[in-house]
């Protein structure tokens, strides 16, 4: 079976879409191919990584990168994980399905070290329900009508 492929945007790529795309990986990188990028890339954020690190995902190889990178390629689905990247995403060549996601900036906490994980992992757990909902609708989406043919 072809894996789908799922893009995860964000403004800065830095957390949310981050997030989004390690934890499609893990829950269910043997169905899907997840990347991310951002409008404006503002670099991988250190708490997005402690965050997952916290449930056993190592986002520290990825790279925040620019939506650009990604406008030649066909996605399955795009997914948008904040409203301002809503307001600015791209066309992608073979119409892909466009999903809108909002979520808080967790990179726009303040506060001491605890306070702003908190955040973090608030934002984070939102992201996992998220992913784990899509990946059952895409199951259901995708799967053969019982008696068809």
């Amino acid at each position: 079976m072809k894996k789908k492929k799922v893009l995860f945007l964000c403004t800065g790529n830095s957390a949310r879409s981050q997030m989004a795309e390690g934890l499609l990986r893990h829950l269910a990188g043997d169905r899907f191919l997840a990347a991310s990028a951002g409008t404006h890339p503002a670099g991988l954020n250190p708490y997005a990584v402690e965050a997952m690190r916290e449930i056993g995902i190592d986002i520290s190889h990825h790279v925040s990168e620019r939506v650009d990178t990604y406008l030649g390629e066909r996605f399955d689905r795009v997914i948008t994980v904040c409203d301002r990247a809503k307001e600015s995403c791209p066309v992608f060549p073979g119409a892909p399905k466009l999903l809108h996601w909002s979520f808080e900036d967790p990179a726009a906490a303040t506060g001491t070290f605890e306070e702003r994980m908190a955040v973090f992992r608030k934002v984070r757990d939102q992201i996992e329900r998220r992913v784990r909902e899509f990946i059952e609708q895409e199951a259901i989406e995708t799967s053969p009508v019982p008696g068809g043919g």
